[in-house]
């Protein structure tokens, strides 16, 4: 990747000014360039109003801006702080999560709160750390991640540590939740998260070190200087401080101070490796800690590794341009918008189909909802395998459980068992639904 162009330098002069006051085509384009939130980059290629070169529009756009950005608590290594503003599409992205992901959500509360929301959970925090790791460089396919935890098979390189670590750091989440955060509880999460992962097990939890000379880089290209290591004590504890504090005449939007607290990780860097993971697992922490219990539900990570480019970019246009952190706050917001569509899509798609199976299954007395979802997916995949150890993984259930299940099945001739050492599998019958209907 390469490192944005500068936007240009300079201001408006009051005359200038004056007469821009007055073009509706410019305003215009300044509304269209703020619900985008555009970067010189981008702004400089849109059709421009008559007789105003890009410059010129891009000082009237800054103008704009300034005018409406607050302060955050993150600092610069000069000391400078970090700003954001709310355009309105910011606004309305806040709304939207709050409608949804905050309270009730309509006809999909009623899957989410049966019996199967276990199933969702895993399958989703699985999703998570699978994407997470893979935007750390986890080299490894959706496919295999997923079967390995599903069945609890032992990671086999760094990759799938990497992936391991991350599912059950998330898993730890839910339990801390209301916990204050201290810098202890953040090394507790950086621990977790590269435990067997890092070149030297000691720097696990360990501060990164001035000549350690940590930097961001891409293919070569130095992207980002964290700030001098010996900051990093006192800005971990105002971290702290900033995500325990909840004071009225100081709000700030939980989502966006959510969002912040990613940055400030990410901008920080205070560790040898694993900073991304981390950030991404603190921001997970503040959402449930302030009552979005539906994030629970959402993977982040997968909307961001879709949109890695803008996601890196988002960081490098807040450092360049004015320390401007709108630009990252603005990808979050979109991203998180996005990944509860694709839940809502999720939900509406198990709707039907549990509508459409749910007149067969219905018809089969003393299937519990948990083997009337294996064979939904066993119908949808005639190759599946499952295993006690997959059963148990999927729907977070005791071992014991899990096998009376899956023998329960087999001796209904809805699965076949078969044996291999000492492992047993439960296979889909080539004739499944002829033996679903005949039940």
């Amino acid at each position: 990747m390469k490192i944005p162009q500068p936007p240009p330098k300079g201001r408006l002069s009051p005359d200038k000014f004056a007469n821009f006051l007055g073009s509706e085509p410019l305003r215009k384009l300044i509304t269209r360039a703020n619900e985008e939130y555009l970067y010189w980059d981008k702004l400089k290629y849109k059709p421009m109003p008559e007789g105003l070169p890009p410059e010129e529009v891009w000082h009237y756009l800054k103008l704009v801006r300034g005018t409406q950005r607050r302060a955050t608590p993150i600092r610069d290594s000069h000391n400078h702080y970090f700003t954001y503003w709310l355009p309105d599409a910011a606004q309305r992205h806040l709304h939207t999560i709050d409608m949804q992901a905050a309270g009730r959500i309509g006809a999909d509360q009623s899957i989410l709160s049966s019996a199967s929301r276990d199933r969702y959970l895993v399958s989703s925090l699985m999703e998570e750390a699978i994407a997470s790791s893979q935007i750390e460089g986890a080299a490894t396919t959706r496919a295999v991640a997923k079967e390995m935890l599903r069945t609890g098979r032992k990671p086999q390189n760094n990759a799938e540590r990497m992936i391991v670590n991350n599912y059950l750091t998330i898993m730890k989440l839910r339990n801390i939740s209301s916990q204050q955060l201290t810098p202890d509880v953040l090394n507790n999460l950086h621990i977790s998260m590269t435990e067997g992962t890092l070149q030297n097990p000691e720097d696990a939890g360990r501060y990164r070190r001035d000549e350690d000379q940590i930097v961001v880089q891409d293919q070569g290209v130095t992207l980002h200087i964290p700030p001098s290591a010996n900051l990093i004590p006192r800005e971990l504890d105002r971290l702290c401080g900033f995500a325990n504090e909840d004071k009225d005449d100081h709000f700030m939007h939980p989502v966006v101070k959510g969002i912040l607290l990613h940055f400030w990780i990410g901008y920080l860097h205070p560790y040898i490796d694993g900073n991304g993971r981390t950030a991404r697992a603190l921001f997970y922490w503040y959402m449930l800690s302030r009552g979005y219990w539906l994030f629970e539900f959402l993977s982040i990570s997968q909307a961001i590794l879709k949109g890695r480019a803008k996601y890196d970019k988002a960081f490098l246009y807040s450092e360049i341009d004015g320390l401007d952190s709108t630009y990252f706050v603005m990808f979050n917001l979109e991203t998180i918008v996005k990944s509860l569509n694709k839940l809502h899509e999720y939900l509406e798609r198990k709707q039907l189909e549990a509508s459409e199976m749910g007149v067969i299954l219905s018809e089969i007395t003393g299937l519990n909802y948990r083997q009337q979802a294996l064979l939904r997916k066993a119908i949808q995949n005639s190759d599946a395998q499952f295993t006690i150890a997959s059963h148990m993984n999927s729907h977070n259930i005791a071992y014991a459980t899990s096998r009376s299940d899956l023998f329960d099945l087999a001796e209904r001739g809805l699965l076949t068992r078969e044996k291999i050492g000492r492992k047993i599998l439960f296979l889909v019958p080539n004739d499944l639904g002829k033996r679903l209907s005949k039940s």
